[in-house]
């Protein structure tokens, strides 16, 4: 950990918890900073503002006060989630207190190098794949992954050596929050529309996404999908040497797939159809984590290796048991359209499909071809479950079922199934209408797998 000295007795107001705010008022104040927290949370239901007041950290809970700002902060590390629309985060800006998000602090004292993951979907995975392609044969340090994976970046930055890496998820909502950090690599997985009601437009998203990139050099790289022209002219922007990716083979500059090989410039590494994990956009991470792995050097073989292994990410197209001749997948993450129908185009074999959450007023005539292509039935359920049964309908499925919840339709879905069938928890929404968050959605369908296989669910 680098020895910074910036935050010694300058006071520091850490708004929001959760897991970043925690690690980065704890390593704040490690720092000398004077740190007050502010988490909106009652005390009493506040695990995290607990621990924090034993070790001696000023916390203030169950509101956000605007008299706080009247206090002569000099810096605010916002929880990401928090939206700059918030009353107090208005009124710092107002009085132009410097904001930040946590993974700007990690890289303050971070002594390894940095790469950068961005992008509406296949982050989580690209992240985890660049490590493990990392990690394979070496010799020396380690490749750790931090940010929005869920592992903070602070905790991570703390105890990496200039020998290892950081593999950095970077959302949005974090990369709204940096000032100097710079990725060697920064990776944009791909944009679409999302987020919409955090950033006001969608152009704001992009904006957001595209500051991954803002503090590069031509020392560094910016690894991008070249597969549709919007995000060819968003690498225009970027000050890196840029390196793209290509599933349809648009570019061969880089990493790219050609008569069913995935290739890396002028290499042919190996078939796509060995990559252990269904689905082109599975391609398209897997493409942008082989650019990565060689831009840092790595072999063939080692690249290799794990992408017939790697067995996927919880809750994102994870395989979770084959029995009685059907196969299971959890893709609870698959919070937008794109996703599910990425998913869906990643089989061939008939697909039930289990789908449906919050409303933010799309409709999915979108998903139409790959439901007509790829499912046989569909089990709905959540604030969209009309709308999605619209689009089967229009897509020909003639079986479509209208159920409470992910719990109610996975005894239905292995009713309606035959060996040989997959049935997918893919619900193209966000999980907020019935669950915290798809992390809970996922577990259910992992739980109902678990009691229906073991003789506890449907016969």
């Amino acid at each position: 950990m680098k020895l910074v000295t910036d935050y010694q007795n300058k006071k520091v107001l850490v708004l929001g918890l959760a897991k970043s705010g925690f690690h980065a008022a704890k390593l704040l104040a490690k720092l000398g900073a004077l740190v007050t927290v502010n988490d909106k949370k009652d005390f009493d239901q506040n695990p995290d503002a607990q621990s924090l007041l034993a070790a001696g950290i000023r916390v203030i809970t169950g509101s956000h006060p605007l008299a706080l700002l009247d206090e002569d902060f000099k810096l605010m590390v916002k929880n990401p989630g928090i939206p700059y629309t918030n009353p107090l985060v208005q009124k710092a800006q107002a009085k132009g207190i410097p904001i930040i998000t946590e993974p700007e602090l990690a890289y303050e004292i971070s002594e390894a190098p940095l790469i950068g993951v961005t992008g509406t979907n296949g982050k989580t995975t690209t992240t985890t794949m660049i490590a493990h392609m990392l990690n394979q044969q070496r010799s020396a340090g380690k490749a750790y992954v931090a940010g929005n994976i869920g592992v903070p970046a602070t905790e991570v930055a703390q105890k990496v050596t200039p020998q290892d890496v950081m593999v950095t998820e970077l959302s949005s909502f974090m990369l709204l929050g940096i000032t100097k950090l710079r990725p060697h690599i920064a990776v944009l997985t791909n944009i679409y529309t999302a987020h919409i009601d955090y950033h006001g437009s969608r152009a704001n998203y992009i904006k957001a996404k595209m500051r991954i990139t803002m503090n590069q050099t031509q020392a560094d790289y910016f690894v991008v999908n070249w597969d549709q022209a919007e995000w060819r002219e968003l690498s225009q922007q970027s000050p890196a040497q840029v390196v793209p990716f290509s599933r349809q083979g648009l570019s061969t500059a880089g990493a790219y797939v050609k008569d069913g090989q995935f290739c890396y410039r002028d290499e042919v590494l190996m078939p796509t159809s060995e990559l252990n994990v269904p689905g082109e956009h599975n391609v398209e991470n897997a493409l942008a984590a082989i650019a990565v792995a060689k831009l840092a050097g790595k072999s063939n073989a080692a690249i290799c290796e794990v992408l017939r292994t790697f067995t996927g990410v919880k809750h994102r197209l994870q395989f979770v048991t084959e029995w009685q001749g059907r196969r299971f997948y959890n893709d609870s993450k698959a919070t937008d359209i794109e996703a599910t129908e990425m998913a869906l185009k990643g089989f061939k074999a008939p697909v039930i499909l289990l789908a449906g959450g919050l409303d933010r007023g799309f409709t999915f005539e979108r998903l139409e071809p790959a439901l007509k292509a790829h499912v046989k039935s569909m089990l709905l359920f959540g604030e969209t479950a009309q709308l999605l049964a619209a689009a089967g309908k229009a897509a020909g499925i003639k079986d479509i079922k209208l159920v409470e919840n992910v719990a109610a339709a996975l005894p239905l879905a292995y009713a309606q199934s035959q060996p040989g069938d997959v049935i997918l928890l893919s619900p193209a929404n966000a999980s907020w209408d019935q669950y915290p968050n798809f992390e809970v959605r996922g577990q259910i369908f992992i739980d109902g797998v678990t009691a229906l296989t073991k003789g506890n669910g449907a016969n």
